[in-house]
């Protein structure tokens, strides 16, 4: 009998899922991918990506920016914004955007959140969010600063999540 963690067990008490589910919507730039996975192998958390992706995800630049995580990543794409939308168990949704009024300081983030990312370029589009919605965040940066890198930004938002379940209900990914 191993002493190893079972890398399909649910980080989430009691089994309920992943931790997370992060969404890419039409991302553009293989490694930032490949960091996000490996950051949502880290804490349970499930890869959304929204199609059409700027490359191909079974690409080996993806994979080698995640390593030898990419098989533990839980994956699952969607042909549009639609089909993500159904397909989708989360509630509650947060999306991410430069021009949000409120940051993530401002939420208590719970088990099974979504967080969703836009490309890189362009962000998300505003049919998918405005600046002012009630789930649209950003992170508190300065006036100098156009934006932070995806993947940084991914990487920060999931483990503000992380720190937050810890204070809260005393877990953490094992």
């Amino acid at each position: 009998m191993s002493d190893a963690p079972d890398p399909n067990a649910s980080p989430v008490p009691g089994g309920a899922g992943p931790v997370a589910h992060v969404v890419l919507y039409q991302p553009e730039i293989p490694p930032n991918t490949g960091n996000i996975g490996r950051s949502c192998v880290a804490v349970g958390a499930k890869l959304w990506i929204v199609r059409p992706a700027g490359f191909d995800y079974s690409d080996a630049r993806v994979r080698r920016a995640g390593l030898d995580y990419w098989q533990h990543l839980d994956l699952e794409d969607a042909e549009n914004w639609t089909e993500l939308t159904e397909k989708l168990p989360a509630t509650n949704i947060y999306y991410f955007s430069r021009f949000a009024e409120r940051t993530i300081w401002d939420v208590e983030f719970d088990y099974g959140d979504c967080f969703v990312f836009g490309s890189e370029s362009s962000g998300l589009p505003r049919s998918i969010v405005q600046p002012g919605a009630p789930q649209a965040l950003r992170l508190p940066t300065t006036k100098v600063v156009r934006s932070l890198n995806l993947a940084t930004t991914a990487g920060i938002v999931l483990f503000e999540q992380q720190r937050q379940l810890f204070r809260r209900y005393g877990t953490q990914p094992s």
